[in-house]
């Protein structure tokens, strides 16, 4: 019988869930890091909350581990590189909080229109200052949405109901699911000049890490009010505090913080601040969902071997397992390659599968090519959740098989449409089972995917080569190899680069200013 470990506090229908799926169960919340440590190699399923971390040195012990299952959408708390090393598949709940965080923002932006928390604070008091407090109304105002994802588009549906005009800024959300949410899509310039209230609703990535910083926030609308349930780090902090000082800003409604437990913070105190200790997800109904959620999930994988909401598996069979991996790497690392060049919404994705390739598990691939190419702007996108996270933003996916008819026994072709263009990448696995680009725009040429590379686009003319090797020689850049395709003579060309290390903004800088280059992108797989 397996056993599993409850190291959190959780519901106690999981645990009777556990019970009657056949499954042992200890609850055990409130361990230190050492006892936690001297018991965790007798359970075969670990389920937590946010409280227990699962460090990779907690995994050095845990001798019989197979899943973790967090009871909530956020795995900053698990080592996850340490744990798929282990074998031990991490699982999450992304959608049971989805509701009651929309509604936490929507209460925050009440708070803020008519300054309920100091109003109330002062009634407390007994100041009955009604003078004092003046509010502004929500009819007819723009609620400007930054991320219009699965909890952003509930949050859209309950500002429409408010009589609110609706403006969404979000790379990944399609004009057609815009449409059908009632919202105007926008981009974040047009978003902070309109906006009377601004939400954030993104997870943080490089990309998103301090989107409202000093800059941005001078352009928005004066007076706007700012509300954040998502992730300390979309909002610097110090700047957020400059503009509520200047009067720009209004106010702020903040559920999160750079650095949590919050507990000291420069934006304490200020009258025009609403805090709270991130209650984003702290509803009974939403505790209940994940908990009922992650107990049926982890008994599920224990009794039967399915895997549901895997942050770090694809789900697929043990058999398929081996043939599978190569295949599954390739479609990963072909749409990470076509996601990091891609910076308009994405319309449509097409998989054409051939040969031996469709003959695989090719939901197992879609969903991993899906999931290499929302990556780089949605860092929560795994091979899971990405077939649900293409469908909120309302990208069509679709997948072709055919027979061979060309050169190799099997390859895959990722086609991605955006407002602007059809992108088309290819490759396939070797004999040795490495993964190899094989096409790219339709021009044919061969290459290993490595941690860094260099992908330019050009004409076709003498002399580009001989200034590429300068510039990165100049900047200590070592080229591993050189690969090179083009349409013909004088036509356009591919330079795709291994190189030693990242390479710095100020080479890819001067390299977009040589005449013939068209696009340069620094890659990272």
């Amino acid at each position: 019988m397996p056993k599993v470990l409850i190291s959190d506090q959780l519901s106690p229908a999981a645990v009777q869930i556990f019970k009657d799926r056949g499954v042992d169960v200890d609850v055990k919340p409130g361990l230190t890091k050492e006892e936690l440590k001297s018991i965790i190699g007798r359970y075969d399923g670990l389920a937590i909350r946010s409280a227990t971390k699962v460090t990779a040195d907690l995994l050095t012990a845990a001798t019989h581990l197979k899943v973790i299952g967090r009871a909530g959408i956020g795995v900053d708390n698990v080592d996850i590189p340490a744990s798929t090393a282990r074998g031990i598949i991490v699982m999450n709940t992304p959608h049971g909080n989805s509701i009651t965080t929309a509604e936490h923002a929507i209460a925050l932006m009440f708070a803020l229109a008519r300054e309920i928390p100091a109003a109330n604070a002062s009634t407390h008091a007994g100041k009955w200052e009604k003078n004092r407090f003046m509010g502004v109304e929500l009819t007819g105002k723009t609620l400007g949405i930054i991320g219009c994802g699965n909890i952003g588009s509930i949050v859209a549906e309950r500002a429409k109901g408010l009589r609110m005009k609706v403006a969404a800024f979000d790379p990944y959300l399609s004009p057609e699911r815009a449409e059908s949410l009632g919202v105007e899509k926008v981009e974040l310039e047009d978003l902070l000049a309109r906006a009377d209230f601004i939400t954030l609703h993104t997870p943080l990535t490089d990309k998103t890490r301090n989107i409202l910083d000093a800059k941005s926030l001078a352009k928005t609308k004066k007076g706007v009010r700012i509300i954040n349930c998502a992730r300390g780090g979309l909002i610097d902090e110090a700047a957020l505090k400059d503009a509520l000082a200047s009067g720009h800003v209004a106010g702020a409604a903040l559920d999160v913080f750079e650095t949590e437990p919050a507990k000291d913070n420069l934006l304490f105190g200020s009258d025009k601040v609403v805090a709270t200790p991130h209650l984003g997800a702290s509803t009974s109904e939403a505790q209940e969902n994940v908990a009922l959620q992650v107990a049926e999930q982890m008994s599920d994988y224990l009794l039967t071997g399915a895997i549901t909401n895997a942050i770090n598996m694809p789900s697929i069979t043990a058999d398929q397992a081996v043939i599978m991996k190569p295949w599954i790497k390739l479609a990963e690392n072909l749409g990470a390659f076509a996601g990091q060049l891609t910076e308009t919404s994405i319309k449509s994705v097409e998989i054409i599968y051939e040969g031996h390739a469709a003959e695989l598990n090719t939901r197992a691939l879609t969903q991993a090519a899906l999931a290499g190419l929302l990556k780089p702007n949605l860092s929560d996108v795994n091979m899971v959740n990405a077939p649900v996270v293409a469908k909120e933003r309302g990208i069509q996916v679709s997948e072709v098989r055919r027979t061979q008819h060309g050169a190799y026994e099997g390859y895959l072709m990722l086609k991605v449409t955006t407002e602007r263009q059809t992108r088309e990448v290819a490759g396939t696995v070797f004999s040795n089972g490495i993964p190899r680009l094989i096409q790219v725009k339709g021009i044919d040429m061969e290459a290993h995917f490595t941690p860094h590379m260099l992908y330019v686009t050009n004409e076709d003319k003498p002399g580009f080569i001989g200034k590429l090797g300068t510039l990165l020689g100049d900047a200590k850049v070592n080229i591993a190899s050189f690969n090179l395709g083009r349409t013909g003579p004088s036509g356009d060309a591919i330079a795709l680069v291994e190189v030693d290390g990242a390479v710095p903004e100020t080479v890819l800088a001067e390299l977009r200013k040589l005449p013939v280059v068209k696009q340069a992108k620094a890659l990272v797989f």
